[in-house]
């Protein structure tokens, strides 16, 4: 974890050019910077350090791991500290063709692999004796092709999710470089297998500690929904009743099903109070068998239920399950990189969207829970990308009315106040020349009442920021709205009116 050679090569010119030419290692090219302005997923700090004839670019993040990206929208980490680069540029110069190598491909493939590359590269220009005078220079053993190449793809396997890397101005994620790594429900899984196979073994602290934990009883049950064993059927019960802790929770159908696939006729009186734990429980578990149901019949429940809502795949399973889970574990930066990837593909295809049953329709709701779960996690500019399509697609003035009223309160609490004033502009337009009928109520609901508060809001906002001319415009806009909304609705934001004029009469 040291920058011990990139010192040397800055106080010698020669080594400097050498690591230049052949190995495209160019200090000088870091004062032009990369190609379009970047961040990393994870909020981290990066200093461009090198960069290369293709556009690519060597960045140092906080930890002191070295980050490349190309030119093409694809990034990787390429080692622990700038010397490890550096041993890897040298002694691989054509390593960006090797990213999908691994040791299990075996010595004589990666052998081949690079005696290929390097053998185009001397037809060129030398390397060799350039590449011993800078390892001897720059105190660099002589490592062998393989050992590198194994350097290379761990190196490239620690990039998600702490070092991912966005266009600063989009927010879109640079492609991975290099291997994906293993499935989000993998690492997410780990805990509730580990706590299974502690149940499974009889250990009463487990049973206990899973029980009373709501995460670790939720990640358990997933985890006994890929891994089903006959001997399961008392812990699934132990963790049924401690579900209902929760009321109506994926986990608490998922439990109940999984108990009712052993069926066992005795169980049923369990279910059924399970079922009428509350008014959520009891329309979530609809459909349940009543008592003096045969076996069978306890079975077929269960098994509809399995095959249309859980199965025995992870794979299957909607990504929602996975994030929300992670996020439960703390795994924030794992679940953010996970549905940034996910924004970015509906927002590269759209057709993603399209309703099975009626492809010219979208089915726009993934986005404003994308927008939900990135504001959760604190992360707005994500909120924001997801918020803004979102609204763009929505086809009812009602629909428009409140997904720019959600943008506006967003846009608002990142500090964007003027795309705030457009995006209440847009509600007042949609208030005003609607199109349709959706929104001939608004005055009596709390959609109006929202949308005002957010007015006041918003000005109080341009007010504390001293931008008293349009302060005073959007007061006046926001009055026109209180003014149309029923006495009902208008109850509760006059109170904030009456402040927000008085803080508008202050700055003036």
């Amino acid at each position: 974890m040291t920058d011990h050679a990139l010192r040397l090569l800055r106080q010698d010119r020669r080594l400097a050019e050498l690591a230049a030419f052949p190995f495209d290692f160019d200090l000088d090219r870091a004062a032009h910077g990369h190609v379009e302005e970047v961040r990393l997923a994870s909020g981290g700090p990066l200093e461009t350090v090198a960069g290369d004839d293709t556009g690519g670019t060597y960045f140092v993040c906080a930890d002191g791991s070295v980050l490349y990206a190309d030119s093409e929208g694809a990034a990787g980490i390429v080692g622990s500290s700038v010397d490890e680069a550096l041993e890897l540029v040298i002694g691989l110069p054509g390593w960006r063709g090797y990213t999908r190598l691994s040791p299990d491909n075996g010595e004589e493939k990666i052998l081949a692999c690079v005696a290929e590359t390097e053998d185009e590269i001397r037809e060129c220009y030398g390397i060799d004796e350039e590449r011993a005078e800078l390892r001897t220079a720059l105190g660099f053993p002589e490592r062998s092709p393989v050992e590198l190449v194994g350097r290379l793809r761990a190196a490239l396997l620690r990039t998600e999710p702490d070092f991912v890397l966005l266009n600063a101005d989009e927010g879109c994620a640079y492609d991975r470089l290099g291997p994906a790594g293993p499935p989000l429900w993998e690492p997410v899984l780990a805990a509730g297998r580990a706590d299974l196979a502690r149940l499974r073994e009889g250990d009463h602290t487990a049973w206990r500690e899973v029980a009373e934990d709501p995460v670790r009883r939720r990640l358990t049950l997933r985890a006994a929904q890929f891994d089903r064993a006959e001997g399961d059927l008392e812990l699934l019960r132990h963790l049924l009743r401690r579900e209902t802790r929760s009321s109506m929770t994926d986990e608490l159908r998922l439990a109940a099903v999984l108990v009712g696939l052993h069926g066992d006729t005795g169980d049923l009186p369990l279910l059924l109070e399970v079922r009428e734990t509350d008014f959520d429980t009891a329309c979530g578990l609809g459909g349940m068998p009543e008592p003096g149901a045969s076996a069978d019949e306890l079975r077929q429940w269960a098994r509809e239920l399995d095959e249309s809502m859980f199965g025995t795949d992870p794979a299957d399973e909607p990504v929602s399950t996975w994030t929300d889970l992670a996020r439960d574990q703390g795994m924030t930066d794992l679940a953010r990189v996970t549905l940034i990837r996910e924004l970015d593909s509906i927002v590269m295809d759209q057709s993603r969207l399209r309703r099975p049953g009626a492809p010219r329709t979208l089915a726009t709701a993934p986005l404003s829970g994308l927008a939900q779960d990135f504001e959760e996690l604190g992360d707005l500019p994500q909120a924001l990308r997801a918020q803004r399509l979102y609204a763009a697609l929505q086809e009812t003035a009602w629909d428009r009315a409140s997904a720019r009223h959600t943008l506006a309160r967003l846009e608002r609490e990142a500090g964007r106040l003027p795309q705030a004033l457009d995006s209440l502009a847009a509600v007042r337009d949609a208030l005003a020349t609607p199109g349709d009928d959706s929104l001939r109520h608004w005055q009596r609901v709390n959609l109006g009442r929202f949308i005002a508060e957010e007015h006041y809001r918003l000005t109080l906002a341009l007010a504390d920021a001293g931008r008293s001319e349009e302060a005073r415009a959007l007061l006046t806009a926001a009055d026109a709205v209180l003014g149309e909304l029923s006495d009902n609705a208008a109850k509760g934001v006059r109170e904030l009116a009456e402040r927000t004029a008085a803080r508008v009469r202050e700055v003036d």
